[in-house]
């Protein structure tokens, strides 16, 4: 069954149109829709005989789980069941001046990354574009029930949950369209998230060039990297390296390298000396992630004290690096965990 997200207002006015009813309902559906993020139930200038038949044959299909919560409230980690088959995770994070929803891509992963909780459930299915998008209005939605220390208004977007987003190319620019269109996200309020996928890089400077760019390196070198992130093994690092200045000519951006901190994995002097020069090439910003321990994973994160040190070899050698401040490790943070633990309870 078709989710009313996946309807561009052409399609929804046909759809309605067939049912009988002018092309303002359509446009006053759609507006409500994406703009206010409502449900039909909180559409009372349409008629409930109306609001009735789009639940029965065009529903919204977000539906919640599961949830947990940590920082107080900020963080909500939701299982959510998208357009009625499709299992993911969805992160709403509320900052001090900034509301941020994380949204998955696809259900499970072909990635192979082992850390990855995600990686580990293999790929089971590919999210719609509406599906996507559905997950950042369902956050626009609940941002208002976020605590009174955060904005309670959805601030951007960042598709870095379930899924590698451009192997799922078509139906992730698709969101993006829907995102930056008729739900009117500001392109430099919208990230996208990828493994090294070289070729979909470029097209996706092509198509949305003020879009922002997120690269999960995780090792400095190919034969470490093959190992944590299989893909590598088809777009080494000097393909992605080359993609990624592809995507800085034409969208004038600086990108972003997320490296996930593992114990004596990825964690040395070694590593860090051999990722400054490459960021430095990429005038990219350095993210680096203590990593979220996954029972399929035997690795633990880095030490505090080595997170520091590696920082401050990038720090000194003239990068720019954040170390991020991670949210929800009592909430089963890492990306499809929730997931997994929901599935081996029997859950469907």
């Amino acid at each position: 069954m078709t989710t009313v997200y996946d309807l561009t207002l052409d399609e929804l006015t046909e759809r309605l149109g067939a049912w009988g009813e002018p092309p303002f309902r359509a446009k006053q559906i759609h507006r409500q829709l994406w703009h206010r993020a409502a449900t039909y139930d909180r559409m009372p200038d349409v008629p409930k005989r109306l609001r009735e038949r789009l639940e029965a044959e065009l529903p919204i299909q977000v539906e919640v789980l599961e949830e947990q919560r940590a920082d107080r409230g900020a963080t909500r980690k939701a299982l959510l069941r998208i357009g009625g088959r499709h299992v993911i995770e969805t992160v709403l994070m509320g900052y001090g001046d900034r509301v941020t929803v994380c949204v998955s891509t696809q259900t499970g992963c072909a990635m192979g990354c082992g850390f990855c909780a995600t990686g580990q459930m293999g790929l089971r299915n590919n999210l719609t574009a509406g599906e996507i998008a559905a997950q950042a209005v369902w956050a626009k939605r609940e941002a208002a029930a976020l605590p009174a220390s955060t904005p309670r208004r959805l601030s951007s977007v960042v598709f870095m949950g379930m899924g590698e987003p451009l192997s799922n190319e078509r139906h992730t620019f698709g969101a993006l369209e829907r995102l930056t269109g008729q739900m009117g996200m500001g392109d430099r309020h919208v990230t996208v998230s990828t493994v090294g996928v070289a070729p979909a890089i470029e097209r996706l400077a092509e198509a949305y060039p003020q879009v922002g760019l997120a690269v999960s390196l995780h090792a400095s070198d190919d034969g470490l990297r093959n190992e944590l992130v299989p893909v590598n093994r088809l777009w080494p690092l000097a393909e992605l390296i080359e993609a990624i200045e592809a995507w800085r000519r034409v969208t004038r951006r600086r990108p972003s390298i997320e490296w996930a901190m593992i114990d004596r994995t990825n964690d040395s002097d070694e590593q860090a000396e051999r990722l400054a020069p490459i960021a430095l090439r990429l005038r990219a910003h350095v993210n680096l992630i203590p990593l979220n321990p996954t029972p399929g994973w035997p690795s633990e994160p880095s030490p505090g004290a080595r997170i520091r040190a590696f920082a401050s070899i990038l720090d000194d050698a003239g990068v720019a690096v954040t170390i991020r401040d991670t949210r929800g490790r009592e909430i089963d943070a890492a990306c499809g965990q929730l997931s997994l633990e929901h599935e081996r309870a029997g859950g469907r």
